[in-house]
């Protein structure tokens, strides 16, 4: 006698994702065309939504969609916080649409709206293909050392131009693309060459370093013997452009960096790293007289020069901008500084853009990137996981905290580059996660199952 279940044939489990490979070569591109482009480059009829990173996001986020569709994709249909951090910021940024429509827009607040929903499309699409999309370690390292190469290669850039005034504007031309404005990338300030690379200003070329430089960590402290001296070269320069681009948010990413990571070290390594860090300042101060000086006069006088000045009266004059639609805000890209004023504070623009709901969305989604972070790193016990979980995080603290020292979002590079990074912390939380032993559910029921041979 035999029950009929035990005649049924049991289907074998979906696989965790049946393509992951094609989830980080999408990654590698965007990425590539994120750092190595000027994001003052656009497709022409698009205009500043239509830069080559912009537009290849928005086609990631259309093949993660279409991904849904497919009964064996499983992997984007489990549980995962920041899938839902990003659907909150989708709302608010729609929400904000509506918000905008309701009063008497200008054609350039239009043409900003619209611009506004084509770009967070493309970032949440950026963030979600990698969350859900590579979701093994393998390649998940291999998308960390692509970024990380695209990263030194326009930290080499960097330095270039900070030793010979080298305006990468006049020697890039690109068929099919055109500058959207005016672009140059080298300034000035105290007789230094101040530079940009290919980012649109040096602050955000100094956030984009401080979002790399935990992950270049990283790969050199977990470098295979053959490889060490290559990827701790790579933390070199990428340490080295830093304090070139001369501006105290850069700084102070480098600061909350090592603050983050290097605590988590063993007591030998961080030995190490205050030898290193006390080396790497003296041939600064010697290959490059009175730099140091400068930055160091940067945070001295921070409360008397005119920076500091013009952002703190940034605060009285987003109040009133805000009184006027304070639930959803004016519209996601309206608050244009062509037509009101430039606003040195991401979460200002964002109260005024987005209203409370949408600030708060802001705050979720890196938020539930720490919390990713920290959360993998305590899931895991292997200490390569372990290690990247929190270098992640660090870049997470980065982004998070440059939002309030500049209007970052207003700038592609850095901004796309903050959802990669997010996207990383839902990458390493789902591979942790997964790691973990899951209990064993015990039968209740009774009856026996019997066999036949």
């Amino acid at each position: 006698m035999t029950y009929r279940s035990s005649f049924r044939r049991r289907r074998k489990p979906p696989p965790i994702n049946p393509a992951p490979a094609p989830a980080t070569t999408l990654s590698s591109v965007y990425c590539f065309l994120l750092l190595l482009l000027p994001s003052q480059y656009v497709i022409g009829p698009l205009g500043g939504a239509g830069t080559p990173a912009g537009v290849f996001a928005v086609v990631i986020l259309l093949a993660y969609l279409l991904a849904w569709l497919a009964p064996r994709s499983t992997a984007i249909r489990q549980p995962q916080p920041l899938r839902i951090a990003m659907v909150l910021f989708g709302a608010a940024v729609l929400a904000s649409y509506a918000s905008g429509m309701t009063r008497q827009l200008t054609v350039l607040e239009i043409n900003g709206l619209d611009r506004g929903l084509i770009i967070a499309a493309g970032w949440i699409g950026s963030a979600l293909i990698i969350c859900d999309g590579v979701d093994r370690m393998d390649l998940l390292e291999k998308l960390r050392r692509r970024v990380v190469a695209f990263g030194t290669a326009i930290a080499a850039l960097g330095v270039l131009q900070f030793f010979t005034a080298l305006d990468l504007a006049q020697y890039i031309q690109i068929p099919g693309l055109s500058l959207s404005v005016p672009y140059s990338s080298v300034h000035g300030r105290d007789e230094f060459n101040r530079i940009a690379a290919t980012a649109a200003h040096p602050i955000e070329f100094g956030v984009v370093l401080g979002l790399l430089l935990p992950l270049a960590l990283h790969g050199a402290r977990h470098a295979p013997p053959e490889l060490r001296r290559r990827r701790w070269a790579q933390v070199m320069l990428i340490a080295a452009a830093l304090p070139m681009t001369i501006s105290r948010t850069a700084m102070l990413g480098a600061v909350l960096v090592a603050v983050v990571v290097v605590p988590t070290w063993t007591r030998k390594e961080r030995r190490r790293a205050y030898v290193l860090f006390g080396a790497f300042g003296v041939v600064m101060r010697l290959a490059i007289p009175g730099l140091l000086g400068t930055i160091f006069a940067l945070f001295e006088n921070i409360g008397n020069d005119s920076s500091t000045q013009f952002r703190l009266h940034d605060y009285s004059a987003a109040t009133d901008y805000f009184s006027e639609h304070p639930w959803f805000g004016r519209g996601f890209g309206t608050f244009l500084p062509n037509l009101y004023r430039i606003l040195d504070n991401q979460y200002l623009v964002t109260l005024i853009e987005m209203g409370v709901i949408g600030s708060i969305s802001v705050v979720v989604c890196f938020g539930t990137g720490w919390v990713l972070a920290r959360r993998a790193r305590r899931l895991s016990d292997d200490p390569e996981l372990r290690h990247l979980a929190q270098c992640v995080a660090a870049s997470v603290l980065v982004g998070a905290v440059s939002l309030a020292t500049y209007d970052s979002l207003a700038f592609p590079m850095c901004a796309g580059l903050m959802f990669v990074v997010m996207g990383f912390a839902g990458a390493v939380y789902n591979i942790a996660n997964r790691a973990v032993p899951q209990e064993t559910p015990i039968s209740t029921s009774s009856e026996p199952v019997l066999q036949t041979s």
